[in-house]
């Protein structure tokens, strides 16, 4: 297993992460101890301590311009949810209308999470004007009155997390951002946002549906961008 570890990082024809090598060994762990044979004995991979990767200033005002020009109020919802409520995009699809409580002023979302946890989360000003925009076009999609989900795809059926996401990858797109932008990197750029804010790491945690604060921790730590930035203030004399 030692040097199954090492091929897979080096030699294999394809070199993979250490998340990726640590899955397997867990994997092969999981296989030795169901024939009998116990744990092996293999170290796991030390992983590179940075935080999930979130957009950056201005990727994120390219991101919401491209958002803003999106000609569907659905598919804005779709892309706004995830970088304001912190939604996972299968929380994002598994909204239903009644899981959407406003008023003229606030507004709650009630997300089912992992486990079947729900939690409530406020909505935002801009994304409760966009959601408010989609309710009202809703009632004209097909069979629109015998679905109870919030998005619905052309035929009237619940929109999956494969269409969702590739609406969000359209207008990221279209952005012309230069890394993939998902769901979970929009969700990443609030939580990063949020606890570089100096914001309470319990309240965090309750607005992303975390069960445990390491979780929420870890987007306190530097990122690939910080480690750089960090890099260019050495000078060098002449």
């Amino acid at each position: 297993m030692r040097d199954y570890r090492m091929w897979l990082l080096r030699d294999g024809p394809a070199r993979r992460s250490r998340v990726y090598v640590n899955s397997v060994l867990t994997a092969l762990d999981d296989f030795h101890v169901r024939r009998g044979l116990g744990r092996a004995d293999v170290t796991r991979e030390d992983l590179p301590k940075s935080a999930p990767r979130a957009l950056e200033e201005r990727a994120r005002i390219r991101w919401l311009r491209a958002v803003e020009a999106h000609l569907s109020p659905r598919g804005r919802c779709i892309a706004l949810i995830p970088y304001y409520a912190g939604a996972r995009i299968s929380e994002v699809v598994r909204l239903d209308v009644d899981d959407v409580q406003m008023s003229a002023r606030k507004g709650r979302l009630r997300l089912y999470g992992k486990g079947d946890k729900f939690r409530e989360v406020d909505i935002h000003p801009t994304l409760r004007t966009e959601l408010q925009l989609w309710l009202d076009e809703r009632p004209n999609w097909p069979h629109a009155s015998d679905n109870r989900a919030l998005f619905l795809n052309a035929k009237g059926g619940r929109l999956t997390t494969r269409a969702a996401g590739g609406i969000i990858a359209e207008i990221a797109h279209t952005a012309g951002l230069d890394d993939p932008t998902t769901a979970h990197v929009l969700r990443h750029t609030l939580a990063t946002t949020l606890v570089r804010g100096k914001t309470d790491l319990v309240l965090v945690a309750e607005i992303l549906g975390h069960a445990r604060l390491e979780t929420t921790r870890r987007y306190s730590l530097p990122s690939d961008k910080n480690k750089e930035d960090a890099l260019k203030l050495i000078t060098v004399d002449r």
